[in-house]
């Protein structure tokens, strides 16, 4: 590698630091980094901000800012309180029940949407009914991130990388539901049972606080049945959108600004109001990682770490694919797996060719497993875990990176060991 690369992994590995310790802001550190990466010339305006495969991925920011808007909107109608008591009736106040509750729910939407939209949904009514239940939220969210990134993995709209995959691989909706959602679903009921270890001491029942939730009634806390009605008539569309992709053509990103444009414009809500939910700072730190994972990707380091991985393998299509999910599955945790599975893609691609073609499609399930599944070992490797973080510290109760990290490590290793089995009982 060349000096500038070496200089490029030196500051994201700083930057990664800081980030991990907290020793400064995480958005500082994220735009710290990425000014000092422009300042070597390991990247550069054109790369960092125009640039496709190395600059600011523009698509998720604009969907975050999207849905952020339409949820904010959502809060006002008071339809977070009335999902949060449903919930909570529904669970009987049970701590355990509650989460097995919101984890399914945060799963099967983030099948349908992608998990960035399904987290901004749920959090709030999840911050809602834990303090209800005097419940500490951080173990909920922490869940939910977890399951929107196992649950997403399914569908072809339900993470991210699988878009790209699908792109470079010419593969269809129905193609990710066959392969993908069979093992999503087995991963899924073996996360739900460790929930029930990895948080147990979160688990506090207090009986009068769930008398008291069983007695309201949840059709009280709706504060404005008009701008209900016309704000989930904008979320059907806009979901209605996000599944049609592959027909429609319309970005994620596009279709949630359109949606957040109508709702704004056709009801009473003020733009100041439209946007005090958004989290600037969120969208922020997703612009500073995108410019240094850019410069790691432009200055080759990424690119060289993949081919090596692929090189060690000799050609083998069992030793690759377990290569490849072991190494999609680490990189995917340290990076966000976004550019990570944007820079992996075409030496795949040139993996399934030189492997035969159709008989060497296992590669693509690899990569799109250990990218999905590895998101989930640290508070960084995935947009909805960010996006959570920023939630909980709007709201007063912050997550730090590492009470993150230690479940979502254990979470992810389960989960990616799981995958070996299917993989090579199914393919190999």
């Amino acid at each position: 590698m060349t000096v500038t690369a070496w200089a490029a992994v030196a500051v994201f590995l700083g930057a990664y630091a800081l980030i991990a310790t907290e020793w400064i802001h995480r958005v500082a550190a994220a735009l710290g980094g990425a000014g000092i990466m422009l300042l070597i010339h390991a990247t550069n305006a054109h790369a960092a901000f125009f640039s496709e495969a190395t600059g600011i991925d523009w698509n998720v920011v604009f969907l975050l800012l999207g849905m952020m808007v339409i949820v904010g909107v959502l809060k006002q109608t008071g339809i977070f309180e009335y999902l949060a008591i449903w919930a909570a009736k529904r669970a009987k106040g049970r701590p355990y029940r509650l989460m097995v509750l919101l984890v399914v729910i945060t799963a099967v939407a983030s099948a349908l949407l992608d998990n960035v939209t399904t987290v901004l949904l749920i959090a709030p009514v999840t911050l809602l009914v834990c303090e209800r239940l005097a419940l500490p939220v951080a173990p909920y969210l922490i869940a939910e991130a977890l399951a929107s990134n196992i649950g997403g993995a399914s569908t072809l709209v339900g993470d991210p990388p699988n878009i790209i995959i699908a792109s470079r691989a010419g593969l269809s909706f129905n193609d990710f539901l066959v392969h993908m959602a069979p093992m999503v679903v087995v991963l899924m009921l073996v996360f739900i049972a460790m929930c029930r270890f990895l948080f147990r001491r979160s688990f506090r029942y207090d009986p009068e606080r769930a008398a008291g939730v069983m007695a309201l009634n949840e059709r009280e806390a709706i504060a404005d049945r008009r701008l209900l009605r016309q704000s989930l008539v904008v979320l059907a569309v806009v979901m209605v959108a996000f599944v049609l992709h592959p027909v429609l053509h319309y970005e994620p990103s596009v279709v949630a600004v359109l949606g957040a444009g109508v709702l704004v414009a056709a009801t009473r809500v003020t733009a100041e109001e439209a946007i005090r939910e958004v989290e600037w700072p969120t969208l922020v730190f997703f612009a500073g990682l995108f410019v240094m994972v850019g410069a790691l990707v432009e200055t080759g380091v990424i690119g060289q770490i993949s081919q090596a991985a692929a090189a060690a393998t000799q050609g083998r299509l069992g030793l690759t694919t377990m290569v490849l999910l072991g190494a999609s599955g680490a990189l995917s945790a340290i990076v966000d797996n976004i550019p990570y599975v944007a820079t992996m893609s075409p030496i795949v691609a040139e993996l399934v060719q030189a492997g035969g073609g159709h008989g060497a499609q296992v590669l693509w399930w690899a990569l799109a497993f250990g990218a999905d599944l590895g998101g989930n070992a640290t508070a960084v490797g995935a947009a909805a875990n960010v996006v959570v973080l920023g939630i909980a510290a709007r709201n007063g109760t912050p997550i730090s990176f590492w009470q993150f990290t230690r479940y979502g490590l254990v979470v992810a290793v389960v989960t990616i060991v799981l995958c070996v089995p299917y993989l090579w009982l199914r393919y190999l």
